[in-house]
C-alpha cells in the first residue's frame, strides 16, 4: 500500500489540533491528507467556524449528519475555490447566478442551484438542488484548490450556537473530528445569506451577512440585461 495512503489513513483516525496561524502549510497538508482519507476537519472560515469533509465520501458527509444530529433533510452546503467550479455543479446555470458571483464571491453568499445529475455523492436528501458558495478566506480557498469541493456545515450540534474558538468546538464534538485547525476567533457568528435560484423567480432564503436588499439590487439589474 502507498506510504502516503497509510498516513492520511492515520491521521483521518488521530484526532489532533493544528494552528494555522503558527504552521500554514503543515495546517493545510494535514487538512488535505484528512479529508482525503475520510475524515473530518473543523476550520475558520470568513463567517463561523465550519466541520468539512470531503464532498464525494458518502461516509464521510454520514459522519457529518451523525456527530451534528443534523436531519438529512437538511442537505450539506458545498464550499468551492472558483465559479467555474460551482457552474460544474450544476445542471444549468440560472440567469442570476454569475452577477451574484461578480458582486459576492468570495463571501458570505450562498446560492441554491439546480444540481447536476451524474454527481456521484450523498449530502443528504436533496430535492435535485445544491447550495454552494466561494468562502472570503484565503487559506480555505487555497485548501479547496488542493481537494476540490468540500461539504460543510457550521461546527456546532444542529440547534446550538456555534462555538468561536477551537477549544469549545472541540470540547463539544470531541474526537468524531480527526483534525481541528485552529484560525484562533472565529471572525464573526453570523452565517451566509442564501439565496435559491432554482425556481422561477429568485428566492432570499436566508438573510445573513450579505443584507437582502443588496441580494436583491443585484438581482434586479440582472433581469435587465
Amino acid at each position: 500500500m502507498d506510504g502516503r495512503l497509510v498516513n492520511d489513513e492515520e491521521r483521518a483516525r488521530e484526532t489532533r489540533t493544528v494552528s494555522l496561524t503558527a504552521a500554514r502549510d503543515e495546517a493545510l497538508h494535514a487538512a488535505m491528507g484528512t479529508v482525503r482519507a475520510g475524515g473530518l476537519v473543523v476550520l475558520p472560515t470568513d463567517t463561523v467556524y465550519g466541520l468539512v469533509a470531503d464532498a464525494f465520501t458518502a461516509a464521510a458527509t454520514a459522519r457529518v449528519f451523525q456527530i451534528k444530529r443534523r436531519p438529512r433533510s437538511l442537505p450539506l452546503p458545498v464550499l468551492v475555490s472558483r465559479p467555474r467550479q460551482a457552474w460544474a455543479l450544476a445542471s444549468s446555470v440560472p440567469v442570476g447566478g454569475p452577477p451574484l458571483a461578480d458582486a459576492f464571491w468570495p463571501g458570505a453568499l450562498t446560492m441554491i442551484l439546480p444540481m447536476a445529475t451524474d454527481l456521484a455523492w450523498d449530502l443528504g436528501d436533496a430535492d435535485g438542488s445544491i447550495a454552494v458558495r466561494i468562502p472570503d478566506h484565503p487559506d480555505l480557498v487555497a485548501l479547496l484548490e488542493m481537494t476540490g469541493p468540500l461539504a460543510v456545515t457550521s461546527a456546532n450540534v444542529s440547534g446550538e450556537p456555534t462555538p468561536s474558538t477551537v477549544e469549545e468546538i472541540r470540547a463539544r464534538l470531541g474526537d468524531a473530528v480527526s483534525l481541528y485547525v485552529d484560525g484562533g476567533p472565529a471572525r464573526g457568528d453570523v452565517p451566509s445569506s442564501i439565496v435559491d435560484l432554482t425556481g422561477d423567480r429568485p428566492r432570499i432564503v436566508r438573510e445573513g451577512a450579505i443584507a437582502a436588499d443588496r441580494i436583491k439590487r443585484v438581482l434586479a439589474g440582472a433581469t435587465k440585461r
